[in-house]
């Protein structure tokens, strides 16, 4: 475990998942590994909701979730972030992007923009990388319907080099930020639709900074995420957390589990008569 140069009453992580759905083994696993990280230092981990994608986001999975972790045994302190209640902040973030020329309004693929709301997930179809069609269009011209794109090249020469820390068992050490590789499998990622003024990738990093989140706890399906999330922190200049990325838990067949995983959702547990404890052990968390 690396804990960086954070002392240990300061740590601080997150747990922020989605309010479109139930829980399930998935979750408990990264929110347990989240608070044991925060526990085990004498920090602090909160909990975020990451409600920015509207035609999804249910208050009614907002209290299932926060019912399911108060059953695990979890707490957190108040009040507890929503997204949807901190867009003017992602707009600053954006007005700073825009003032340095490195985001531009596209209104090529509305598919893309939708999925740009959510985190990228493992098993989860990868949008095409963007070919750049609308790259060079000013900001002025941006039209209702349009989204925000990253200029990644542009950004990527403005940062210069750059590298994260990796805290998790998995790929511990430090990382340098690959351009190429970025130009390659990212590309210009949308940042915002200007319907909701943010998407993901902006909205989970201005989030942390905000909240003082040293060390950023997720699932490894995220590791890919992070030199993009360490390039818009140097542009945006914000603080860079330790990250710490998580083995997955999966099926009997290998992938990945998701909400439509009702069988393993917590509440189906539950409701099966499973404890607290019964769920620690199904993913192989400490009792």
């Amino acid at each position: 475990m690396i804990l960086g140069a954070t002392p240990a009453a300061d740590l601080r992580t997150r747990f922020a998942p989605s309010p479109t759905g139930r829980l399930h083994l998935g979750h408990a696993f990264s929110a347990l590994t989240a608070w044991g990280l925060a526990e085990g230092a004498g920090g602090v981990c909160l909990l975020r909701i990451e409600d920015i994608d509207t035609t999804r986001a249910r208050s009614a999975f907002e209290a299932a979730i926060r019912d399911d972790l108060a059953w695990l045994g979890l707490s957190w302190p108040e009040p507890v972030l929503r997204q949807s209640g901190h867009l003017p902040r992602y707009a600053a973030a954006l007005d700073r992007l825009a003032a340095l020329g490195v985001v531009y309004p596209c209104r090529c693929t509305r598919a893309e923009m939708r999925a740009a709301l959510s985190a990228p997930q493992e098993g989860a179809p990868a949008p095409a990388v963007y070919p750049g069609t609308c790259r060079g269009r000013p900001m002025a011209g941006a039209a209702p319907g349009d989204a925000i794109r990253l200029d990644l090249g542009r950004a990527l020469a403005l940062a210069g080099p750059l590298d994260f820390v990796e805290g998790g068992p998995l790929r511990p050490g430090r990382h340098a930020v690959d351009g190429e590789a970025l130009r390659a499998g990212t590309g210009d990622v949308v940042l915002a639709r200007r319907d909701i003024g943010t998407a993901y990738h902006l909205a989970v990093v201005v989030d942390d900074a905000f909240q003082g989140i040293t060390h950023v706890v997720r699932g490894d399906d995220l590791f890919e995420a992070t030199p993009l999330h360490r390039l818009l922190q140097a542009l945006l200049g914000l603080p860079v957390p330790v990250w710490h990325h998580h083995r997955l838990i999966r099926d009997a067949a290998g992938r990945r589990l998701a909400k439509r995983d009702e069988a393993r959702a917590l509440a189906t547990l539950r409701a099966e008569g499973a404890t607290p404890a019964d769920v620690r052990r199904m993913v192989g968390f400490p009792t």
